[in-house]
């Protein structure tokens, strides 16, 4: 017994001990490599850069729309082919959209540095104008809205925008960035309709050099220094020599007709835009005060510089915005107006994305012996004549918007905008003189620069899963003109609108437009 006792216990040990030899010799498991942290100092959605101190969130949509009732998304049909209301005119404007940004911020002694960018790939199908040379040359030419357009409107590309790119830091803005003119929405009170008037909007960011101040509680102070080349000029206009159609006058006929009643002559940079804001944010909703310095510099009265030039002349923009959070109507219900006057500064009441700064629209006449009606305005900075100085537009403006949730899943909004350009006697006077000059018109007809644009639309969102939403909004668009009588197209007509000769009624024109789109943000 002893023997076998002896042989078991030998056995069991040497198990043991080629047992612990196993396990010492298998190799030791890696701790596993964390290669992405998350950042938790911003916010949700950000991570460390590996091997790097700084924070990184990456975000987007995008967005598959169509405009019925326009050229333009989306915007009124108040010019071009679009107003037009003929063969010309789509029906449709289809554009897909993906936007990425890059938010990065690190910590340092001094504050957090923050650099943030933001780029949209757009896909716009365009439309066509019209590019026959005489009355029996009925050509027409793609509209080029994507680069890569053909004159058959075969596109293989699409179009790279950069809406914001700057760096903030201890207090300080540089960079393209929303103006510190603009209310927190932008051009968006309530809507998704990209031509509201009434109030600043730089929806895209304009170039900056930025510094605000932080009083706590809510309240901060803002000093800007902003290019107006790009996004606020609506231009110093040339109007020649008044009531005169000899070679060099700022004004023709064609141009008139398009709402266009000089020469556009904006001269170099020489002051950026100057603006001061204040701003109270709390739970209750939000008030600011902004305004705005803007300098116009215009060319020469001719071609050359011995022609002369009038002098520079300051505008001014002053705006109110309120917002009203959590109203009585229903949990997270909100109300954003704002108001804003200009002189000499119009862009800031009609805002780059609300047109081009001219308007030409075609309509319904009642008027015997008349083709069809015409409405035709322009909303520049300044106008002047050959040997005068700037006679700067003055405008006033206001817009809004009511959101309402109905449930988690479903809101609706109700928005509208006004907004009222104003000649001075002496800016309207040589606006006229060159009017009767370039433009036959019926007896009894009257000239007067002066107009209105109003708009209302209403939007309603359904939100079926987190970020995922789809719209319809629909906008009515006014131009109320001051002209009364009629007036006749020469002989040469407007072939890009295909608008032959003939009488035309002055009449006030609308624009019906419906947006329906899918955003997936992520």
């Amino acid at each position: 017994m002893k023997l076998v006792k002896s042989l078991l216990l030998g056995s069991a040990a040497g198990l043991l001990a080629v047992g612990g030899a196993q396990a010492a010799d298998l190799p030791v498991k890696a701790k596993a490599v964390e290669y992405v942290k998350i950042c938790s100092l911003y916010g949700a959605g950000f991570y460390y850069i590996p091997g790097t101190d700084t924070c990184i969130k990456l975000g987007g949509y995008l967005r598959a729309e169509v405009a019925l009732g326009t050229n333009g998304d989306y915007a009124a049909n108040m010019t071009g082919s679009g107003a037009a209301h003929n063969r010309y005119s789509n029906y449709y404007t289809i554009r897909s959209r993906e936007d990425l940004n890059i938010d990065t911020r690190t910590a340092t002694e001094y504050g957090v540095v923050r650099t943030f960018f933001d780029g949209v790939f757009s896909w716009t199908t365009g439309g066509y104008t019209g590019a026959g040379t005489t009355a029996t040359n009925g050509a027409t030419a793609y509209d080029g809205n994507n680069p890569a357009g053909s004159g058959s409107g075969q596109v293989s590309g699409g179009s790279l925008g950069v809406y914001y790119a700057f760096i903030q830091f201890a207090g300080f803005t540089m960079g393209k960035a929303v103006s510190q003119f603009d209310a927190p929405w932008t051009n968006y009170p309530a809507n998704n309709f990209d031509s509201l008037v009434g109030g600043g909007g730089t929806v895209t960011g304009v170039n900056q050099f930025t510094y605000t101040a932080d009083f706590g509680q809510g309240i901060t102070a803002s000093f800007s220094a902003q290019d107006q080349v790009a996004y606020m000029q609506a231009g110093n206009v040339n109007l020649g020599i008044p009531g005169t159609t000899a070679l060099g006058s700022g004004a023709t006929a064609a141009g008139i007709l398009g709402g266009a009643y000089g020469a556009n002559n904006i001269g170099g940079s020489r002051s950026p835009d100057l603006i001061a804001m204040v701003r109270v944010d709390q739970a209750w909703g939000l008030f600011q005060a902004s305004v705005a310095a803007h300098d116009n510099h215009a060319g020469y009265y001719g071609a050359f510089e011995t022609s002369g030039h009038p002098e520079d002349k300051w505008g001014w923009a002053a705006q109110l915005a309120l917002s009203i959070k959590n109203i009585p109507t229903g949990a997270g219900d909100t109300l954003n107006v704002q108001a804003v006057y200009t002189d000499g500064a119009t862009r800031y009441n009609f805002q780059p994305t609300s047109s081009a700064g001219t308007w030409s629209a075609f309509g319904s006449t009642g008027l015997a012996g008349a083709y069809q009606s015409i409405g035709i305005a322009s909303a520049p900075d300044t106008v002047f004549v050959t040997g005068g100085s700037q006679e700067t537009i003055k405008t006033w403006g206001m817009r809004g918007g009511f959101t309402h949730n109905w449930d988690p899943y479903w809101n609706s909004s109700v928005y509208g905008a006004y907004a009222h350009v104003s000649y001075s006697g002496a800016a309207a006077g040589a606006v006229c003189a060159n009017f009767f000059a370039n433009i036959a018109t019926v007896a009894g007809t009257t000239c007067n620069p002066d107009f209105n644009i109003a708009q209302l639309g209403f939007v309603t969102r359904w939100t079926p899963v987190k970020n995922l939403t789809f719209s319809g909004d629909f906008n009515w668009t006014r131009l109320d003109q001051k002209y009364s009588g009629a007036l006749v197209i020469p002989a040469a007509g407007l072939p890009a609108v295909a608008k032959p000769p003939g009488t035309y009624e002055f009449k006030d024109q609308d624009s019906f437009t419906l947006l329906l789109r899918a955003q997936r943000n992520w």
